[in-house]
């Protein structure tokens, strides 16, 4: 049966087979290059993803991956083959039985399957060119059929998040700021951030290291093989979540005066001013682990753009709190500066309360993008639930690193509250964490639901193909930005935190203890990456026996330069050995991966760090001397220093770039397109703009011009023209509708 007419899309004339006798309707060979599909894009105009992406990893790359398109359902006759956008995909259609070929139809060409599969970037660049811009996602229908959607790109899923992360984490960047402006360094900052950070330990201990490590892959196995496409799992682990960190809030309450006691060394003033932030902070643990797993549940369903976007309340409310806690309550007397003993009980409420409600509010906002993917909340305790049995099987080695984590930390603790370089080593710490979190967590969210699916199907080959991606994807950001905090720490740490509360000395050792995370940022990142695929094969007594050597080696190396350097440096000693711990972790954690897959690329991902090192290199050496001069020429105040840092960044970026276009990185190129696409699109240079006083949003006109009157009228060129008219519904010889280039007889057409 010939395919409806109206539902068959116009196939460009290179795309076609000109052989007499072969189906008009295949994909470009797979072992062509790809000016064909460039050539369609700039044709058709391809939306979000694909190959107009800029980014095409390794295993989209692999002809053997199979991408599914529309629904995923193949009913035999082609009807479950539809895109978003209510269009049959003809060059990806691939039904079970073969059909005949039929000569009298209207299209002459048959629904037959494909020789060979089409790649997998091809499918979605078919996809994207019948799909428009605003037609809204589809989620993926329930059942094993269609768990298996094709989800975006590693390189697409990652920009999504990474834009999401940039505005979450310049936000959170001004939360810390007015922190630091609120609070200051001293005892009371030292009580409000251990205070705000206990929730999270206890959250980590309990559930959040099993939630992001072990869940996911299982949720992923759930999705594909359960009739319900993992509903009724993610419910009854929304269930568990909320008993049982309601449960562990209500003893945490109790125990309070010990927890604080445990990770604050101070007076009996200070510890009390702890515990009573502490029972205003514990409230958090429930919404942090619905909030998790809200974000499983989403990145599973391949929507990642809600987890990244909704810290961006929290911060705003934090920001406020803080505005209001200055200016509102305390008065020209803020307690950082008088000490514990100054502040009242209306400013802590003002300022612990306003910071949990910044956590419930960012939870509350992922509640319609779960509605969103079609996922309905039921309550339900299932214990009996295999997949929830495999993930507690799989819990135990992640709950032991969790737990060496967390010592760990408690030794820092307290060598740092001693002195009271807890405050300045948190600031530097959450600086350190930005590069990372805008590629390496963003990188690693959308790897673990990709390399898990790969992992389940016996892939190794696309295993080590997404570790690759994942590794040079994150290095071609994280270098550079590791290089230049290094170069530019104490302008920074000036620019952000001399302020109120926080003087131009605190400021300084800030910085250097800036720089001294700098050198952690590139192994830690990849360590972070590595262990995720131990976690796609449900390995988790790997990372937890790595992780256990890493806390020996980061302890280690605290007591030891604790003891030698002088107290006024103790904050960068304890980010020194931090960055010497991961080191290490990452020299480890390479050597099991390549016993474990084989070859990840690891000559290739050295030759990409080597270069961008090189380039990245030279832009921060010249950033460094640019700010010093700066400096001494305007002042070393936060405002110059800012200056100094904008100048300097802008100057040194431009330089990085044009080196690493001229050493032919193509990473950098790669990933620069990928931004530029995010961005906008590539910027074209167009003729005849019209006068400068015109329109704003008026486009730029093409084509020719005519003069009418006072206004000059451009008409468009045959090219603009084409792209923008419509195909006709004409007649079955007009050339122009959608079966073009097919006759009525069904023999291919010819060559023009």
């Amino acid at each position: 049966m010939a395919l409806p007419r109206s539902n068959v899309r116009r196939i460009p004339p290179e795309s076609r087979q000109s052989s007499r006798g072969r189906d008009t309707t295949l994909p470009p060979d797979a072992r062509g290059d790809r000016r064909d599909d460039r050539r369609d894009d700039r044709r058709y105009g391809a939306g979000r993803g694909g190959a107009a992406s800029g980014w095409r990893d390794d295993a989209e790359a692999d002809p053997r991956a199979v991408s599914d398109i529309g629904d995923g359902r193949d009913r035999g006759d082609g009807s479950g083959l539809r895109n978003g956008s209510g269009l049959r995909d003809v060059r990806a259609a691939r039904p079970r039985q073969p059909a005949p070929r039929e000569t009298g139809g209207r299209t002459g060409q048959r629904a037959s399957a494909t020789r060979r599969a089409p790649r997998p970037a091809d499918a979605a660049a078919t996809t994207a060119l019948a799909k428009p811009a605003t037609a809204k996602p589809t989620t993926a229908r329930r059942g094993k059929a269609g768990a298996a959607k094709a989800g975006p790109s590693l390189g697409q899923a990652s920009g999504i998040m990474a834009i999401g992360t940039i505005v979450s984490r310049a936000s959170g960047f001004l939360r810390t700021v007015a922190i630091a402006a609120a609070i200051g360094t001293g005892t009371v900052g030292d009580a409000y951030n251990v205070a705000n950070t206990t929730p999270n330990i206890l959250y980590d201990l309990l559930l959040g290291g099993i939630l992001t490590s072990v869940v996911v892959p299982v949720m992923v196995r759930a999705a594909k093989e359960d009739p319900d496409g993992g509903d009724g799992f993610a419910s009854s682990l929304l269930t568990i979540m909320i008993l049982g960190l309601g449960v562990a809030v209500a003893v945490g309450m109790l125990v309070a005066p010990w927890i604080i006691n445990a990770y604050l060394d101070a007076g009996p003033a200070e510890q009390a001013l702890g515990t009573e932030m502490l029972r205003w902070f514990l409230p958090q643990i429930i919404f942090y682990g619905v909030g998790a797993t809200i974000g499983a549940i989403l990145n599973v369903r391949q929507s990642f753009a809600a987890p990244m976007f909704a810290p961006i309340l929290n911060n705003l409310l934090v920001i406020a709190t803080c505005v209001a806690f200055v200016y509102i309550v305390s008065g020209p007397h803020p307690p950082g500066v008088d000490g514990p003993k100054a502040i009242t009980d209306t400013q802590i409420t003002v300022l612990a309360g306003g910071t949990t409600l910044g956590v419930v509010v960012m939870t509350l906002a992922l509640l319609p993008s779960l509605r969103k993917v079609g996922f309905r909340y039921r309550p339900r305790l299932d214990l009996r639930h295999p997949e929830l049995r495999s993930a507690a099987r799989l819990a135990g080695w992640t709950l032991l690193f969790v737990i060496v984590s967390q010592a760990g930390y408690l030794v820092i603790v307290n060598l740092s509250t001693a002195t009271t370089a807890y405050t300045i080593y948190t600031y530097g710490y959450q600086i350190f964490q930005l590069p990372y979190a805008i590629i390496g967590v963003s990188v690693i969210t959308a790897l673990l639901p990709r390399m898990s699916g790969h992992a389940a199907q016996g892939r190794r080959d696309l295993v080590r193909a997404d570790i690759s991606t994942a590794t040079r994807v994150a290095v071609t950001a994280i270098v550079p930005a590791a290089l230049f905090l290094l170069a530019l720490g104490r302008p920074i740490a000036v620019a952000v935190f001399h302020h109120g509360a926080v003087d131009y000395h605190d400021a300084v050792v800030i910085g250097d203890t800036l720089s001294a995370f700098a050198l952690a940022l590139v192994p830690f990142s990849l360590f972070q990456v590595q262990l995720r695929a131990f976690y796609a094969y449900q390995d988790s007594r790997t990372p937890a026996l790595t992780n256990m050597g890493v806390v020996a080696v980061n302890v280690l190396g605290a007591v030891v330069l604790t003891v030698l350097v002088p107290e006024q440096h103790r904050a960068p000693a304890l980010a020194l050995a931090f960055a010497l711990a991961y080191l290490v972790g990452l020299a480890a954690t390479t050597i099991l991966l390549r016993r474990r897959l084989g070859s990840v690329d690891g000559n290739r991902t050295a030759r990409v760090i080597t270069q961008v090192a090189v380039a990245a290199g030279f832009g921060a050496v010249i950033a460094s001397l640019l700010a010093r001069g700066i400096r001494s020429v305007i002042g070393t105040g936060w405002l110059s220093s800012g200056v100094a840092v904008v100048i300097a960044a802008v100057v040194g970026g431009a330089l990085f770039i044009a080196v690493a276009k001229r050493m032919s990185i193509y990473e950098v190129n790669a990933l620069i397109k990928v931004v530029n696409s995010r961005l906008g699109g590539r910027l074209r240079r167009r003729r005849g703009r019209g006068k400068p006083g015109g329109p704003a949003s008026s486009p730029a006109p093409t084509g020719r011009t005519r003069q009418t009157g006072r206004t000059a009228r451009r008409e468009p060129s045959s090219r603009t023209a084409r792209a923008a008219t419509p195909p006709r519904r004409e007649g079955p010889d007009d050339r122009s509708g959608p079966a073009a280039g097919t006759r009525r007889t069904g023999r291919p057409p010819r060559r023009r």
